[in-house]
C-alpha cells in the first residue's frame, strides 16, 4: 500500500512539472512575441509542442493493451521521444521477453506514409505474388503486412505497417504465423489512437 502512495505521489509531480513546463513555454512565447523576439517565440512555441507530444504519447500507451496474445509488455521499457526535426513524437512498447520480443511503435509525421498509402491504394502493388507482402485490415484501417523468412534457421517474422493520417504504426512480430500477428494486432485500438494523434 506504502509503495502505491509514493507512486502516486510521483505520478502527479511528474504530471504538475509538464504542465509547468508547457505553460512556461506559453507565457516566454508571448513575452518573446510582445518583445518582437520572432526567434525566441518559435522556439517556445516548439517546446511548447513536445510537452504536448509527449504527454499525447503518454496516453497512447495508456491505451495499449497490456498483453499480445501471450506475451505481456514490459512498461518499464515503454518510451516516448518528441522531435521537432524530420519526425514528431516517437512511441514505443515491447511484448515479451528474450529472444521473441514484439514491437510496437507508432510514429507521427512519418516520411514512410506517403510511400506506404501509394503501396495501399494500387493492389498490384500491395499484395505480393509470392506472397511475401499483403493488404490486410486492422479496425478498419488499411495495412501492410510483409513476410520474411530466414533461409537458415527458417523462422518466419512479420512487420505489419498501418499508417494512420500522417502517423505510421509499425508492429514487428519474430518468429509467428500470419494468423497470430493479424490476432494481435487486432487487440490494438487504433480507432481511439486516431483521435489522440490526428
Amino acid at each position: 500500500m506504502k509503495n502505491i502512495y509514493y507512486l502516486f505521489i510521483l505520478l502527479s509531480l511528474s504530471t504538475a512539472s509538464i504542465a509547468q513546463d508547457f505553460n512556461k513555454n506559453v507565457a516566454a512565447a508571448r513575452n518573446s512575441y510582445a518583445a518582437g523576439n520572432l526567434e525566441e517565440a518559435r522556439f517556445a512555441m516548439q517546446q511548447m509542442l513536445n510537452d504536448l507530444d509527449m504527454a499525447i504519447g503518454r496516453e497512447v500507451l495508456k491505451m495499449l493493451p497490456a498483453k499480445m496474445g501471450s506475451f505481456s509488455s514490459n512498461a518499464a521499457n515503454d518510451n516516448v521521444n518528441a522531435n521537432t526535426g524530420l519526425t514528431g513524437v516517437v512511441i514505443r512498447r515491447e511484448y515479451g521477453t528474450g529472444e521473441k520480443i514484439l514491437n510496437l511503435d507508432l510514429m507521427s509525421n512519418s516520411p514512410l506514409v506517403a510511400s506506404i498509402n501509394a503501396i495501399l491504394s494500387i493492389p498490384f502493388m500491395g499484395n505480393s505474388g509470392d506472397g511475401t507482402q499483403k493488404v490486410i485490415r486492422i479496425d478498419g484501417y488499411k495495412g501492410m503486412l510483409q513476410k520474411t523468412v530466414d533461409e537458415e534457421t527458417k523462422k518466419t517474422d512479420y512487420t505489419l505497417q498501418v499508417p494512420i493520417g500522417s502517423t505510421l504504426l509499425t508492429f514487428t512480430a519474430p518468429d509467428t504465423s500470419e494468423e497470430e500477428v493479424i490476432r494481435m494486432a487486432n487487440t490494438i485500438p487504433l480507432s481511439q489512437i486516431t483521435k489522440l494523434v490526428q
